[in-house]
This record gives structure tokens, C-alpha cells and sequence, in this order.
């Protein structure tokens, strides 16, 4: 669908006696990242996928500018009016998960409850957003100039994702990951980053969603980072993931599901 210079791939499995859920994926995936999930959620769920901009099938036909998440987030909001979505769920990983967050503050009218695994508010000061400019500068460099498979597989030695590659579905995983164009991707890092997006550290206190917070607990950076989001943002709760790092919905699908159902049941 078209929306403004947004040429979304997405896919809509609606039924009006089930509450809808829109999932946004992480840096890398695209609209089967929650396949997995959504197969155990779907007898309660009606679903919303999509490829964001930079990744899958999505196409921008626009400047750079519609990669960044305030213009991404916008488009998403126009998408869910064209398709008369009024209200739903969310649900973000990793990148979306920062961007679930940025819906959640700037459009909160829009979503019943949000799920926010592995996610963050960004980086509070302006020299650590410099310093991860740079950074994701450089390993922007590195998709374009090395061998996506390699990349990938330097990727996932990250402390972050624990023992990922030793799970069953990674080699499905990296599959699907190789779909990606990394032009593109790299437009994506550069643009809607960590270091690029807007810090929402300062709008956590004026949540007034219900906030999951999920975090993996090999994964000791985002359970402090989700630590410190739970004690500034109202109506917010953290629980942590066992046998699970930074991609909590592969590495332990079944607790994921039945954290999201039971968050979005009550």
C-alpha cells in the first residue's frame, strides 16, 4: 500500500471478533520475524505484519528523510488509518521496539496495550548519540563493503544474542536475514539507529499506556537499560525472560507467547 512515499509489503489477518496486534520487527528482519508467535497466538489475535522501511519488500520513494523514525512512525499511523485500524495492540523488537516506544509516547490514543521486547528509550546525551553515530557509521561500512553472510555471522557473536547460533531456527533466521538488500539496511542504521533516533528518556514519565517491558537474561545490557525504564515510565513492568538473550521471541518462544497473553489478556 502507498502511503505518502511509503510503499508498505505488509499483511493483515483480521477477523472483528479478535483484538489486533501489530508487530514491528528488528534490524534484519522483516514481516515473518514473529511468525513463530503469532502461530500460537492466533486462535485470540488477529494480526498486522509489515517490512519497515529499509528492509524486505517496503520501498521508500522519497529522500533519506523517510527513513528516520518520527517520518517511519507517521507513515505507520497514516497505514493503520487507511486500513480504518483505530485502536490495537503493539508489540516491537529491538529497533521496532524503539520504535513501538516513539508510537506509544507521540500517538498514545492509537494503542490498547504495548509489548516492548528487547527495546530501548535510545541515548540520553548527546555525546553518547554522537559516539553511536559513529559507530553505526562504521558498521554501515562493513554491510556495504563485506559479504552479508559474513557480516551476519559477526553480527550474532554479539554478547547480546548469548548462544543464538546454536538455537534449532538460527540458520532459518539467517536465511530470511539474507532477503534484505544492504543498501538499504544501511540506510536503515544510518538513519533510524540508536544513535540517530530522538532520546525519549525524558518522555518516559508522561507514558500513560500499559507498558510490557521483556528482557532476556543473558542479556545484561538491555535488562539494565529496561531496568531503568521501568523505574522512570508510569504503568510500566519488567519481567525477564530465562534461557533467552537478546531475540527473546526465537530463543524462548513459548514463555514470550505466554507473557504477551497473559499482558494482553488482563
Amino acid at each position: 500500500m502507498l502511503i505518502a512515499k511509503y510503499q508498505f509489503h505488509y499483511s493483515l489477518i483480521s477477523n472483528p471478533t479478535k483484538p489486533l496486534i501489530l508487530f514491528l520487527h528488528g534490524f534484519m528482519g522483516n514481516i515473518d520475524e514473529f511468525d513463530a508467535a503469532i502461530k500460537l497466538l492466533s486462535d485470540e489475535f488477529s494480526y498486522l505484519t509489515l517490512d519497515l522501511p529499509g528492509h524486505g519488500k517496503t520501498q521508500i520513494l522519497g529522500g533519506d528523510e523517510y527513513y528516520r523514525m518520527a517520518n517511519t512512525a507517521q507513515a505507520l499511523i497514516s497505514l493503520l488509518d487507511e486500513l480504518n485500524i483505530a485502536k490495537c495492540f503493539l508489540i516491537g523488537y529491538s529497533m521496532g521496539g524503539r520504535l513501538a516506544l516513539y508510537l506509544t509516547l507521540h500517538f498514545p490514543g492509537r494503542f490498547l496495550k504495548v509489548v516492548l521486547e528487547s527495546a530501548s528509550p535510545g541515548l540520553s546525551t548527546e555525546v553518547e548519540r554522537l559516539e553511536r553515530i559513529k559507530r553505526d557509521a562504521g558498521i554501515a561500512r562493513k554491510l556495504i563493503r563485506d559479504d552479508l553472510s559474513n557480516f551476519l555471522s559477526n553480527w550474532y557473536n554479539q554478547p547480546i544474542f548469548a548462544d543464538i547460533k546454536n538455537h534449532p531456527e538460527y540458520d532459518r533466521m539467517l536465511e530470511s536475514r539474507l532477503q534484505n538488500d544492504p543498501l538499504e539496511l544501511d540506510k536503515s542504521l544510518r538513519l533510524m539507529g540508536t544513535g540517530s533516533q530522538p532520546s525519549l528518556w525524558e518522555k518516559l514519565p508522561e507514558n500513560t499506556q500499559p507498558l510490557l517491558l521483556l528482557a532476556g537474561e543473558y542479556d545484561q545490557k538491555f535488562i539494565d537499560v529496561n531496568t531503568q525504564m521501568a523505574q522512570k515510565c508510569n504503568l510500566s513492568q519488567l519481567k525477564i525472560i530465562k534461557n533467552a538473550g537478546h531475540n527473546i521471541h526465537l530463543e524462548n518462544t513459548q514463555e514470550f507467547v505466554q507473557n504477551v497473553r497473559d499482558f494482553l489478556s488482563k
